[in-house]
């Protein structure tokens, strides 16, 4: 450990008002000094997220009942996210340990607090050593997936899991499993445990065992009418007294993967107290809402919440105190009544896509086991909690410092910090000047910061669901960004289809101001995917239009009349089906497109690499045989002078496109390729070093981020970033103004940024009282700076005690720290 210099504080102690005696403290405060500083090699060892927070679908809360302040939630991306402070800061769980998805079940706590079950994406793992290491424990080898699970909290060796038709059990921790019951299409709405008897609601009723799960008897659902189905069930046991509750759709919608969105099937609440006989509505106070997830702490028959939407397309939640007596709805979006949000919320302006609507329904909902007051709604954008019943509610998923308090207006253009929780996709990014970026991102059209990407706002001028590239005009400084209506364009397979994307509409939008506001340049009525300006005619622009009939390559010439400027639709390549994606204008004047993923049954060959030295009259195609399927991104070296060398991303997914995956390369414009990669089976994107020719990144569909330091060796090497938590980056940036900056957007896990040489932690000061002290710490922004002490120098830093863990989500901040009073305590910093 290293230091700057040092910091002596003398802290003599009196006695407080009770007459205790303190012992005098002395506290060493190491300015500078950090375990390890990061960035001993030429790409960073750490990616930390950067994003505005939300925007996408989050599924299966959880929250350890060992540690209340531990949640876990999952989101139908992929993302698995863990917050240890009752999502205040949130982390994404490395891909490679855990994968989440929006299916239940996604973290099971036991009787155990080492031994947890969870799904990794939709496989059962087990844990004994409280997730360090996971185990598969699928019911088949051949076939591991399920589309939910249920562990017994009060055990530690039972468990159930279903796929679509039945429900299985497992007594001896997953290593064996018998099926229990059959019936088509079957969703299991929940499951309590009390000892020997297993209830399990289902969508044809209740299924009890009486005998540990030797047996069941068949559901019944006597006092629910006909044409109505569980959809939810959870249990409560006090004083030996069970109480059940379950919500019902109409049968004919509810179904394994049914989702919150669909609540206007929601019939009705009903109470079964006992275990047995027959079910009572139980609805007073529910009114208008339609609710979705019912839950209750195990051990409280008193307490019961359950979730949905209040009817006016907004998520809520209505609680019991008296065992379903009364419900009171307790979460209260209209103006924002006790829920104090982020970027989305009311405001008394006229509607707009970030109001409640955005959320508009509760997706998954949970209240702690061992805490009733604690409970975690998620919806279609957003995660909420509380710690007091739902007296009061708050965001988690921007930092808490900007959030607006309940019953205030939520302000549209105030720039907001995101605090790990990102499940949105982003695509591109655009530096219009050193601390202005613009963000590309689906559904949440786009985003704008004005602090080197500290925090963000969406300009409320984008009308469409997503941009997908923009293009900077070197001399106007005007920027032009691809719109479209449609999102995950390319991205999986329904968005590689003629219907999906067809009825689409999109755009060439411009902006004037850096990105601040945007307006309608040319509007093609069909999705717009890429453009590229021409370096060598100021007044020309290039289009990329999808669309089975008219899709293809635009252009105009006449650039600077602005709306009206004439536009006209160049060559079709050959073997090309409207399907263009990138264009790149090379010096010369050559244009080269990539054209993506056709789907019928099967991938047609209409897709690969394409150039023209004619100005668009006609194509070659420079394809390589294994791009001919599900080509993504062409990249042209900027370390090349003469531009002859190219980069192809190809995904091989299944038929025609099976096995042809990886990243191509040609040294004479598309001549000959060679595939460089061995092991990546579908790449979208690459990115060179600016300032290290050799340094290559590589993103992938489903292995993260890679790397070489090689790339012109004969056989490159690539190495997967172990820094990358998230299997499915898009495409990687090095920030223009700051090239030890290295941004990467992804397909659901928002922006990242990694610094290839990382600053350590510095301390700006140090404040005590009688029993308590506070480091003032400054760090590079999204770092997560752990605080260390020990009482004595001498001791190996691998020893040193965290006593204190900040994100850093502005460059400095006070963070409380234990200085239990002794002789002397020194500290240290370390970016985590």
């Amino acid at each position: 450990m290293t230091a700057s210099h040092e910091l002596t504080i003398n802290c003599k102690h009196g006695r407080n008002r009770r007459g205790t005696a303190w012992l005098p403290v002395t506290i060493l405060l190491v300015i500078s000094g950090t375990v390890a500083a990061a960035g001993a090699g030429p790409f960073p060892e750490r990616f930390v997220s950067r994003g505005p927070g939300g925007g996408g679908a989050f599924f299966a809360p959880a929250v350890n009942p060992f540690a209340p302040g531990e949640i876990w939630v999952g989101s139908d991306m992929s993302d698995l996210f863990v917050s240890k402070d009752f999502g205040r800061a949130w982390d994404t769980v490395d891909f490679r340990i855990l994968q989440g998805g929006s299916r239940p079940g996604r973290m099971a706590f036991t009787s155990n607090p080492l031994v947890r079950y969870a799904l990794d994406d939709s496989v059962p793992m087990r844990t004994t050593d409280g997730g360090a290491t996971w185990t598969a424990v699928p019911r088949d080898i051949w076939s591991p997936w399920v589309y939910g699970l249920w562990a017994d909290p009060t055990t530690t060796n039972r468990l159930l899991t279903a796929d679509y038709t039945t429900l299985y059990l497992s007594t001896d921790s997953g290593a064996t499993w018998k099926g229990v019951q059959t019936n088509s299409d079957q969703l299991i709405a929940g499951a309590f445990w009390d000892g020997a008897r297993i209830y399990v609601g289902t969508q044809a009723g209740l299924l009890v065992s009486t005998n540990g799960g030797a047996t069941f008897a068949p559901p019944a659902m006597p006092g629910i009418p006909a044409g109505e189905a569980m959809v939810s069930f959870a249990g409560a046991k006090e004083a030996g007294a069970l109480r059940f509750f379950c919500i019902t759709w109409g049968s004919g919608d509810v179904y394994p993967g049914v989702q919150g969105a669909s609540y206007d099937s929601y019939r009705g609440m009903y109470l079964l107290n006992g275990g047995t006989g027959t079910w009572t509505a139980v609805t007073g106070g529910i009114g208008a809402n339609k609710l979705f997830l019912v839950d209750a702490s195990p051990t409280n028959t008193a307490i019961a919440y359950a979730a949905g939407s209040d009817g006016s397309g907004q998520p809520s939640v209505v609680k019991t105190v008296n065992g379903g007596g009364a419900w009171t709805q307790v979460m209260r979006c209209s103006s924002n009544a006790n829920v104090a949000t982020g970027w989305s919320g009311d405001d008394p302006n006229a509607w707009n896509w970030k109001k409640w609507s955005f959320g508009e329904c509760a997706m998954g909902f949970t209240v702690c086991a061992s805490d009733p007051q604690r409970a975690v709604l998620t919806d279609l954008s957003f995660v909420h909690v509380t710690t007091n019943g739902g007296a009061t509610w708050r965001q988690a998923y921007v930092w808490e410092g900007q959030e607006n308090p309940a019953g205030t207006a939520t302000p549209k253009t105030n720039a907001y910090t995101g605090c790990g929780m990102e499940d949105t996709s982003c695509w591109w990014m655009e530096w219009p000047d050193s601390g202005t970026v613009f963000a590309c991102f689906t559904d949440i059209r786009g985003m704008l910061s004005t602090n080197g990407g500290q925090s963000w706002m969406s300009p409320m001028t984008l009308p469409y669901n997503s941009t997908y590239q923009t293009v900077r005009q070197p001399g106007s400084g005007i920027i032009y960004a691809a719109a479209s209506s449609v999102h995950d364009l390319y991205a999986w397979d329904k968005y590689c289809k003629d219907p999906a994307i067809d009825a689409g509409s999109g755009a060439v939008l411009y902006s004037t101001n850096r990105g601040a506001t945007w307006a309608t340049l040319k509007d093609f009525g069909r999705p717009v995917a890429g453009l590229a300006t021409d370096p060598g005619h100021s007044n020309v622009l290039y289009a990329t239009m999808v669309h089975s009939a008219s899709g293809g390559v635009y252009h105009t010439t006449n650039l600077a009349a602005g709306a009206g400027a004439v536009w006209t639709r160049l060559a079709a390549p050959p073997r090309t089906e409207g399907h263009p994606y990138l264009i790149r204008v090379l010096n010369d004047g050559t244009l080269v497109c990539s054209y993506s993923a056709r789907i019928t049954s099967d991938f047609t060959a209409s897709s690969g690499v394409f150039a023209s030295t004619n100005g668009g009259a006609s194509w070659e195609d420079r394809s390589a045989a294994g791009m001919r399927y599900y080509t993504k991104d062409v990249v042209i070296d900027p370390h090349d002078p003469a531009q002859n060398t190219w980069f192809a991303g190809v995904w091989g997914e299944w038929g025609a496109s099976a096995d042809l995956g990886g990243l191509y390369a040609t040294t004479n414009r598309g001549t000959t390729w060679t595939r460089i990669t061995t092991n990546l089976k579908a790449v979208g994107s690459c990115t060179l070093s600016p300032v290290d020719p050799d340094v290559l990144y590589v993103t992938t569909e489903d292995q993260g981020l890679w790397c070489s330091t090689n790339r012109r060796s004969a056989t490159p090497a690539f190495v997967n970033l172990a820094g990358y938590p998230f299997r499915f980056p898009a495409r990687v940036f090095f920030n223009p103004f700051d090239a030890n900056e290295v941004w990467v957007t992804s397909f659901g896990n928002g922006l990242r940024l990694g610094r290839v040489i990382e600053q350590p932690p510095v301390f700006r000061g140090l404040t005590t009282g009688s029993n308590s002290a506070t480091v003032t710490v400054e760090a590079a922004s999204g770092e997560t700076v752990a605080i260390l002490s020990a009482e004595d120098l001498a001791t190996p830093m691998y020893n040193w005690s965290e006593v204190a863990r900040q994100r850093m989500f502005q460059p400095t901040h006070q963070v409380p720290v234990d200085a239990v009073p002794q002789p002397q305590r020194f500290y240290g910093a370390t970016v985590r």
